[in-house]
Formats: C-alpha cells, sequence, structure tokens
C-alpha cells in the first residue's frame, strides 16, 4: 500500500504550494478588471458560465501571465 494519500497527495504533511492550486491568489490585484468583468457578465447572464465562457479564458490568460 502507497504511503501517500488520494491522488497522490502526502497525508500529515504540510502541502507544498502545486498541490495548493494552481494559480496564487491574487494579492496584487493585477488581474481584477478581467474578474470584475466575468463576475458582471455572470450577474447579467443569470449565472450561465457558458455565455461568459470568453471573460473567463481572459481573466486565466491573464492569472498565468501575471
Amino acid at each position: 500500500m502507497s504511503a501517500g494519500g488520494a491522488f497522490g497527495g502526502n497525508r500529515g504533511m504540510r502541502p507544498v504550494p502545486p498541490e495548493k492550486g494552481v494559480f496564487p491568489l491574487d494579492h496584487m490585484h493585477e488581474c481584477d478588471l478581467e474578474k470584475k468583468e466575468y463576475i458582471s457578465c455572470l450577474k447579467t447572464s443569470g449565472f450561465q458560465s457558458e455565455i461568459c465562457r470568453n471573460f473567463s479564458k481572459k481573466y486565466l490568460e491573464c492569472r498565468m501571465e501575471k
């Protein structure tokens, strides 16, 4: 039996950054404009994410770049 947890995680040990998520939090607010556009689109579309896919893509591209 393996010593690791589910999905290759390590049980009982403190997680390392890649296990916490793909993107770090946007503490510097570098992608606020893209985030606000996406949230606005969600609100106006009745929270149908398929309609706002292009805004989501813009936001994720911003996060990857910065």
